[in-house]
């Protein structure tokens, strides 16, 4: 246990991003940029999910799920960092730094299960196609998703109730541009064996069997279509397995990094980078990734736009009609 002067902690400090402060407005548009696309991507996905009958799936379900995941998650931490950026106003109350933590890691959490979900649904649509509607009926896919919500909370709960239980030294400086849960952690002057105990069993397992399921389904996966003598089938297969293994392989990557490695790194800011990365940067990259090459979403985006110009020029008819009357008059 430390023994540095403790205080009753009201706030915190935030340093933010490491970035020179020269540099502080174009990170500010550039961060500002990601969060839009972030949040308009994703709104897209669960917009044309919700509006096309075609796309009620057990897949869709799933990525509509962890759409409004990818949301939340950047939405926790990036518009705070914004503000402060702007206002230089760095500091962040105690009940506002605690309740930035949970659903930080409650939505973090989410989109570990939610890919391996997604992952074991791939393996039942290409391993076992037949019985597909049968296994990933509605009341499994419901029972998953309610599933990891209520881990994803409990997860978190948990974390934060011993959390709080902890006393902060007088030194309120947070070298992050969020709550980060390592970081309170340096900052205790209680004993924290309990937290970090949590955090390579319990937090261990939450991440290594979404990670064990996603990389068994796709193991499954390529055997069976290396078994089919089909070039355009596995083209297309290995096509959509890449695209989300590099997104598991950079989420996961970050993640483990940051919760298991940090304190070997040596370096704050490569830890920064590594939370920029799976809590900014792959929410971002996910809309392009999961559903915008897609051939059903790019479809139901076309009947989208054509279904909205239409309505467009439909309101717009009145107004031309009452303009050609009065040219007519003239």
């Amino acid at each position: 246990m430390r023994l540095e002067n403790q205080s009753t902690t009201t706030e915190f400090l935030l340093l933010g991003l490491p970035n020179p402060p020269e540099q502080q407005d174009m990170f500010f548009a550039l961060f500002l940029g990601m969060f839009l696309t972030t949040v308009l991507g994703n709104l897209l996905i669960i917009l044309l999910i919700m509006l096309d009958a075609r796309l009620h799936t057990p897949m869709y379900f799933f990525l509509c799920h962890l759409a409004f995941s990818d949301i939340s998650l950047s939405s926790v931490t990036v518009p705070k960092m914004l503000i402060n950026m702007q206002t230089q106003q760095q500091s962040i109350s105690y009940v506002g730094c605690i309740s930035q933590l949970y659903f930080f890691i409650v939505f973090g959490c989410l989109d570990n299960l939610l890919l391996g979900v997604m992952a074991y649904d791939r393996y039942v649509a290409i391993c076992q196609p037949l019985h597909y509607t049968t296994v990933m009926r509605q009341e499994l896919c419901v029972s998953l998703v309610a599933g990891s919500w209520f881990l994803s909370c409990a997860h978190a709960l948990l974390h934060i109730l011993l959390l709080v239980q902890l006393s902060f030294c007088a030194d309120n400086t947070i070298p992050h541009f969020f709550c980060d849960f390592t970081a309170l952690l340096k900052m205790s002057c209680s004993d924290i064996f309990l937290n970090e105990l949590l955090i390579f069993t319990e937090g261990g397992m939450l991440i290594i069997l979404p990670l064990t399921s996603i990389l068994a389904s796709y193991v499954s996966i390529g055997t069976t279509v290396l078994r089919v003598p089909s070039t355009k089938r596995l083209f297309k297969v290995f096509s959509t397995c890449g695209s989300h293994l590099f997104v598991v392989c950079l989420y996961y990557g970050t993640l483990v990094g940051v919760n298991f490695f940090s304190s070997s790194w040596g370096s704050n800011d490569k830890e920064i980078i590594a939370s920029v990365m799976y809590a900014v940067f792959t929410p971002m990259l996910n809309p392009f990734i999961y559903s915008l090459r897609n051939r059903d979403i790019n479809q139901a985006l076309g009947i989208f736009v054509n279904r909205a110009n239409f309505l467009k020029q439909q309101s717009l008819n009145p107004f031309i009609a009452v303009v050609s009357r009065v040219r007519c008059a003239s």
